[in-house]
Formats: C-alpha cells, structure tokens, sequence
C-alpha cells in the first residue's frame, strides 16, 4: 500500500475529549480536520450537536463520540441510552469503553452482553471497542477482542488516551496477531512518530486516534519523506 499525506489522514481520528475541552477546541479541531482532510474528529457527547453544527454539508468528515467514557463501569443500560443519544444527536460512529473491571474479574459473559447490548442498539452505527490495554495481559487482550468479534462490533481500539500507556507496538501487535481480518483496528494512546505509524500499518492498523499535534507533525513527516509503501 502507497501511503501519502493525504491517504494518512484518511486514516486519522482527531479528538477533544478531555474534561476541559470545550467550544474553543473544537472550533480549532475542525478548522484544521477540514484543512487536512482527517477522517473524523470525537468529541465528548455533550458536543455532539455543536460539531454537528460546525460540520453541516462538509463532506467525508466524519462525526464520533465515546460511550461509557473513560472509565468503562456505567451500567450496560446506562450505555444503551447514551450510545442512543449519540445517533438521535447525529453521529456517524462512536468509541465505546470496555468494563475493564468486569473482564478482569471473570464476568465474560457481562462484559459479552454489555459490548452487544450497545452494538445492537446502534446499528448500524459503527461501534469500536475500546479495550484500554494498559490494564490488560495478553490473555485478557485476546479474551476482549474475541469478545468484540462475537458481538459483531466494528473495531478493536486500543485506549482512550487517558492511562498511563495506550497504543504500544508490543500490545497491537497482540490484537493484530489474535485477530487477523475478522476485525478491523485502531491504534490510540501515545501514537506520536512516522516511523510508530508505519509498523502498525505493517501489522494490520487501518485507524488511529492521534492528537492534533502529533497528527498534523506526522503528515508534514509523510509529506516531506515522499511518503512510501507499507505492507509490502
């Protein structure tokens, strides 16, 4: 696969998720998603309206937001709700917070259902599955992709950008390994360099969540580079 600039970004989730952001952030978010052309900018549900606003007739931008975010425990239907609002208020796919605690406690047969349960209300709104993999050992990483799998969701992600470690190339490695092509990848969480982005393109990516910062530093890399192949 030939990888230019403008392919990458196509490839580049920008968000403002965090307590703190607010109107500010997000105007700058999609000033800067329309002159780069990135994929799709998230922003916490409460936002999801305004983006809309911001975005209306602009096209191939895509509108997210999270469910159940950071910390994953809500209430399967406290995330049903939720997820449901996100679509009445026009988002095109959303990032939904795994119940870590629950998976790592052994309560597989929850975790099943709470990842469904929202997958279903929704589609056929994308769904990724965010897994915070900082928390996770390999068994449990394989056991949450295997999850999301079966609940036909459609990306394993690896973090919300909140833990201490996210997207490292040891732990995507483990989830583009388990799961082949039966589920597509995104890579966020400390996802900073050219040179990261191009190994986990080489090991199946086809999404990431990077900050604006770091996105708009690696497509000016790509860029001057001449950008090149991966896969190959």
């Amino acid at each position: 696969m030939i990888i230019t600039a403008d392919s990458l970004a196509r490839m580049i989730d920008i968000s403002a998720v965090r307590a703190q952001h607010g109107e500010s952030e997000i105007r700058e978010l999609v000033l800067r998603a329309k002159e780069h052309r990135f994929i799709a900018v998230h922003v916490l549900p409460c936002w999801v309206s305004f983006l809309k606003g911001l975005l209306e007739g602009e096209e191939g931008i895509l509108i997210g937001a999270p469910v159940g975010f950071p910390g994953g425990a809500h209430t399967t239907r406290t995330k049903v709700v939720e997820a449901e609002q996100l679509v009445a208020d026009g988002v095109d796919e959303m990032d939904m917070m795994l119940n870590v605690g629950m998976l790592r406690s052994g309560r597989v047969d929850y975790v099943a259902q709470d990842i469904k349960a929202v997958v279903d209300a929704v589609r056929p709104v994308p769904v990724k599955v965010i897994l915070e993999v900082h928390h996770l050992d390999t068994d449990e990483i394989k056991r949450a992709c295997d999850l999301a799998i079966k609940a036909k969701a459609a990306f394993i992600k690896t973090s919300t950008g909140w833990a201490p470690s996210g997207a490292t190339l040891e732990k995507v490695r483990i989830i583009t390994s388990f799961v082949g092509n039966s589920i597509k990848v995104k890579a966020a969480g400390g996802v900073r360099d050219l040179d990261t982005v191009r190994k986990m393109l080489d090991m199946g990516v086809s999404r990431f969540g990077i900050n604006l910062d770091a996105s708009i530093a690696i497509l000016k890399e790509c860029a001057a580079s001449g950008g090149g192949t991966v896969g190959d």
